[in-house]
């Protein structure tokens, strides 16, 4: 069986940045990508690729073009900002024992 693609069904497929969160309460983390010409199809496309075995418990799927990106030869000065602010460095908190994904 030959399929035949036209540009105009290759033109409107988006593609689409997968994050999987495995357990409530746990960041969710980059899979993948999927193309689909929308975000519901999006998102039925990256529960049929990346969860196929019961392996997440919530899924985001976001435009690639919409993602934002800090320089890495910027880094210094985009970062530097918050190092003289000590109370963003919890060096000086003590952990309660038993925490977990803090």
């Amino acid at each position: 069986m030959l399929i035949k693609i036209n540009k105009s069904m290759i033109e409107e497929n988006i593609l689409w940045e997968v994050f999987i969160q495995s357990k409530n309460g746990l960041a969710h983390k980059h899979v993948g990508n999927v193309h689909a010409p929308d975000k519901e199809i999006a998102l039925q496309n990256a529960r049929d690729l990346y969860t196929r075995r019961n392996e997440g418990s919530c899924i985001w799927v976001v435009k690639s073009s919409d993602i934002v990106s800090s320089e890495s030869e910027d880094s210094e000065a985009f970062f530097d900002p918050s190092n003289d602010k000590l109370y963003r460095h919890p060096t000086f908190y003590k952990m309660p024992d038993g925490s977990k994904h803090i």
